[in-house]
């Protein structure tokens, strides 16, 4: 993890707690020649535009007094969107009962990529139930070989 995600994690952890909110992630990319702060975070019901406004102000201000980042960048506070990434095995825990799709780092069963609806996380182990044609089966992935992971839009 960069060493700007990391100052960046410890300022706003206290901001979104006390706002009662969940960080779901902290990124900082370099896209073209400009380089972007992104702050997603989320709560059970949604975040709106003036709680991404309230993170926003409240870390920018913190930025500012230790500037932690020597060039320009953007600072971009969201929601995480749909298909949020499951990061923290929290993030599983929540997602019991909702579909998702998983990438693994090795093949299970001959795939590396799996979408249905997650049954039950273990710390250990991801059980997801799959439909194969019309059949539905269940797969045991183990937590560490999931190399990503996030909610899936169903249409069905």
């Amino acid at each position: 993890m960069s060493k700007v995600v990391e100052v960046v994690e410890k300022l706003v952890i206290p901001i979104v707690d006390e706002l009662h909110l969940d960080l779901v992630e902290v990124e900082y990319v370099k896209e073209g020649k400009d380089w972007f702060l992104r702050v997603y975070i989320d709560k059970e019901t949604g975040v709106d535009i003036e709680e991404c406004g309230l993170v926003s102000e409240q870390l920018s201000e913190k930025l500012d007094e230790i500037d932690p980042i020597p060039h320009n960048y953007f600072l971009e506070v969201s929601s995480p969107g749909a298909e949020r990434p499951l990061k923290k095995e929290t993030d599983y825990e929540n997602a019991i009962g909702k579909n998702v799709f998983i990438k693994t780092y090795e093949p299970i069963n001959g795939d590396k990529s799996f979408e249905g609806k997650l049954i039950n996380f273990d710390g250990n182990t991801v059980l997801i139930e799959i439909t194969v044609k019309t059949r539905k089966k269940t797969i045991d992935i183990p937590y560490g070989k999931i190399a990503s992971a996030r909610l899936a839009v169903s249409f069905t």
